[in-house]
């Protein structure tokens, strides 16, 4: 009997010791993300309303006073052409980064896995470094050196004869854009598809060079197909990642003309919060983001796990 109720108060404070590690996590999870959620959310079924003004002989009185207006900013900003157009930029950019940043990743995760690779801590160190620089930072760099009259890639091309190339011209500001955000988010999914492959058994890739497979032969069908889950989660992040970009674009603005307050969709409701002073409009602008970005991730997340494993039969 003794034992029994021993055991019984064992599990239970094992019980509350796991809500007790688990409640630091939760309470910044409620106070950081479900909190700000639901404020904004209030915030967005709300308005101004002026009302008073000046009084013959007498001063100015004008009030603004908060009232409901419902659905009224979401009908708003459903009709913003502005809204739109930043959302069809963010897709033709997204259609830029993802492809090339999780290509590049897998390649230099293949290849640091390659047996014969040389310097491989040196290698993985180095192509990760660039994830550890924060984004405004690493925008400011490669802004620098955008410039015209500072561009070492501007000076390179004229040595060799070749045109300068217009790092902030209309056309070419989508690969600059594109290529900082490569540049930073390269080393990240690397890192994870690497990790990956150095949990697949050994014996695997052994047996299939016995059986006189060549290294990219191995590669192509052993390892890729083995990568498939980690893919698929690298994937799901390098689309939220393309939905959320504001540090590149917001950070080239002062250093070009050709990039509008409105250029992404983030950029668009930092306008409207802190520029226009719309806290209302921007607040309901945050939500449709937010919801778009979730049903956005769930359609991917369905594409790529279908292509990925094929359809269940």
């Amino acid at each position: 009997m003794a034992t029994t109720v021993h055991t019984r108060r064992r599990h239970r404070t094992s019980r509350y010791a796991g809500y007790g590690f688990i409640a630091p996590a939760a309470v910044m999870f409620v106070g950081l993300v479900l909190v700000p959620i639901g404020y904004s959310a209030y915030l967005s079924t709300l308005g101004l309303r002026v009302s008073g003004g000046r009084t013959i002989g007498g001063p100015s009185k004008v009030r603004r006073t908060e009232v409901s207006v419902g659905l009224g900013n979401y009908a708003d900003a459903l009709r913003d052409s502005e809204l739109l157009h930043s959302l069809l930029r963010m897709l033709a950019i997204g259609l830029i980064i993802v492809p090339i940043m999780l290509g590049l990743a897998t390649l230099f995760a293949l290849l640091l896995d390659a047996p014969r690779t040389r310097f491989k801590n040196f290698s993985r160190l180095a192509i990760f470094l660039p994830y550890a620089v924060p984004g405004v930072i690493a925008s400011l760099l490669w802004g620098f050196m955008y410039l015209p009259s500072m561009s070492p890639f501007r000076y390179a091309a004229g040595s060799v004869g070749l045109p300068k190339p217009d790092f902030f011209g209309p056309t070419m500001i989508w690969g600059s854009v594109a290529n900082i955000a490569i540049w930073g988010g390269v080393g990240f999914n690397m890192v994870v598809l690497y990790t990956s492959l150095r949990a697949i058994p050994a014996e695997l890739f052994d047996a299939a060079r016995i059986d006189g497979c060549t290294e990219y032969q191995v590669a192509r069908w052993v390892k890729l197909p083995l990568l498939r889950p980690a893919l698929v989660m690298t994937s799901i992040f390098s689309i939220i990642a393309t939905l959320q970009i504001f540090n590149e674009p917001f950070t080239l603005r002062p250093l070009t003309n050709v990039l509008p307050t409105t250029w992404m969709p983030l950029m668009h409701i930092y306008t409207q919060a802190f520029i226009k002073n719309d806290i209302y409009s921007a607040a309901a602008t945050s939500v449709l983001l937010a919801v778009g970005t979730l049903l956005v991730s769930l359609l991917a997340l369905q594409f790529v796990q279908r292509r990925a494993f094929g359809e269940d039969s």
